[in-house]
């Protein structure tokens, strides 16, 4: 039986399920809502077993990942307060001296548990997991299906995108096979397999609910799969599955407010796995591919402005000595595609330019002063220390309010209608931030700061230096022909 008609019977089993349900609760449960055909009972029965068949050959390759994690701390007091008289210490000597004032106390090393999931995806041992499962671990044992178990190594971690490789010393192991996350559709079923609340071997069964959800706050890049298959505590690291028995994901994280299962997971998709996951067994770290731009996402008001359409990435700054400078790059173009590909958003361009490897040509489409035009970008490597240069780059963001800010060039100032140095232009707005909550958005003009004119970043950066609480902050922003005064606080 070909993948396209067993797709075609699974949504059939769905649409009869439900229609089985429904029709069981009219009828009353009497005797006429069991009748069916030989055909459709035949249909429930395929389904389930090959689900069931899914199952089977992937279990195999799926292991439970306990962790110990070890954590000191200072001791605590031995003796009561009134042994810190002097009268003790003249006496018996310093050594006598009440342990909270002797500044080499001693420390005391606990133990922590923890536990996760992962799979195998080679013979001789090699296993996917989540950083977050091993991270900081000073011992890692792995259980196999058939409770076999093993001391594991750590090959190599990349909390960016919370991928890890570990290794067990074994042979002949059953492994998982990889799909193709970039083919997997959304309303697809999908099988979960990991450890739950240390539950080895719980499987549930979903669909893909959306694919390349990012800016969730879970890891530096993020592209994932959700799904609304059982996901929970102590599922991380364990494969997400087609109906093909193929790995298509890791699963990483859910949303919750409880804690518990909500019906919202994330898995973090084969394909990036895939090269992370090449990279940490080759060199044990990852390398990646770096512009040095700021971007900020398009919306229909800056399109407008552009000349073109909401859509692709702006780039608001051009860092010095970077492939992007060295290509021709420029403060206000926006990237619409690479190599042919669309560039949907910021997320959808970091990710594309983090995943290729440095010193590879790219075919940039640009948007230039509403005139569209390609450059050939040759990527570089992305330095270690990106928080320090992205701060050199912005001068200040104001992130803890959620901005962040640039000067005004010329050319930018021309696009949205202001005059050069007439401020501090607001590039970006993080959502849910104190900044999105007064109703700042990125193209507006931030012309005072505590009542004190600012022109540029310097300006601005004076300013704050002389504000008398970092927590709250006066600003005179610009809109258009509108300007008011906003307060920004921290909660």
């Amino acid at each position: 039986m070909d993948q396209s008609h067993k797709r075609t019977e699974s949504k059939r089993l769905f649409i009869l399920a439900s229609c089985l349900f429904c029709f069981m609760l009219l009828a009353g449960g009497h005797h006429a809502a069991f009748a069916q055909s030989d055909d459709d009972l035949a249909l429930l029965d395929r389904s389930a077993k090959a689900f069931s068949s899914v199952v089977k050959k992937a279990g195999p390759a799926v292991v439970y990942v306990g962790v110990e994690k070890e954590t000191s701390a200072k001791g605590m007091p031995q003796f009561p307060d009134m042994f810190n008289d002097p009268f003790f210490e003249r006496f018996f000597g310093p050594q006598f001296r009440h342990p909270r004032t002797n500044p080499k106390q001693d420390k005391r090393t606990f133990k922590q548990q923890a536990a996760g999931s992962g799979f195998i995806i080679s013979g001789d041992g090699y296993i996917l997991t989540n950083n977050h499962v091993v991270e900081e671990a000073s011992k890692i044992t792995v259980r196999l299906a058939d409770k076999r178990e093993f001391q594991a190594k750590v090959v190599g971690t990349d909390p960016q995108s919370d991928v890890a490789v570990i290794k067990i010393d074994a042979k002949d192991l059953p492994v998982l096979p990889l799909g193709n996350s970039d083919k997997l559709e959304v309303g697809e079923w999908v099988i979960a397999i990991g450890s739950p609340f240390e539950l080895s071997q719980t499987v549930t069964v979903g669909v893909v609910s959306a694919k390349g959800r990012n800016r969730m706050g879970i890891t530096d890049y993020e592209n994932f799969i959700q799904t609304d298959a059982a996901i929970n505590p102590g599922n991380s690291g364990g494969p997400l599955l087609n109906i093909r028995g193929e790995a298509v994901g890791i699963n990483t994280a859910i949303f919750s407010r409880s804690g518990g299962y909500m019906g919202i997971g994330f898995a973090i998709p084969i394909n990036m796995a895939k090269s992370i996951e090449q990279q940490l067994r080759k060199s044990g770290k990852v390398t990646r591919g770096w512009l040095g731009v700021m971007i900020q996402d398009v919306n229909e008001e800056l399109a407008k402005s552009f000349g073109g359409k909401a859509g692709g990435a702006l780039i608001t700054e051009v860092s010095d000595d970077s492939p992007a400078k060295k290509s021709g790059l420029l403060q206000g173009d926006i990237v619409m595609s690479i190599n042919g590909e669309p560039v949907a958003d910021v997320a959808d361009l970091r990710n594309k330019i983090a995943m290729t490897p440095p010193n590879t040509d790219l075919k940039l489409h640009i948007l230039r002063d509403g005139t569209e035009k390609d450059l050939v970008v040759a990527v570089g490597e992305q330095p270690a220390d990106m928080g320090a240069l992205a701060k050199k780059m912005t001068g200040t963001t104001l992130g803890e309010f959620g901005l962040t800010l640039q000067d005004l060039t010329k050319e930018v100032a021309e696009q949205f209608g202001y005059a050069k140095d007439q401020g501090v232009l607001i590039a970006d707005v993080d959502a849910d931030s104190p900044a999105a909550e007064l109703g700042l958005q990125s193209g507006m003009l931030i012309e005072e700061v505590n009542r004190a004119r600012v022109r540029n970043l310097k300006e601005l950066q004076q300013t704050l230096k002389k504000a008398g609480s970092a927590k709250q902050i006066l600003l005179r922003v610009r809109s258009g022909e509108q300007s008011q005064y906003v307060v920004l606080q921290l909660k």
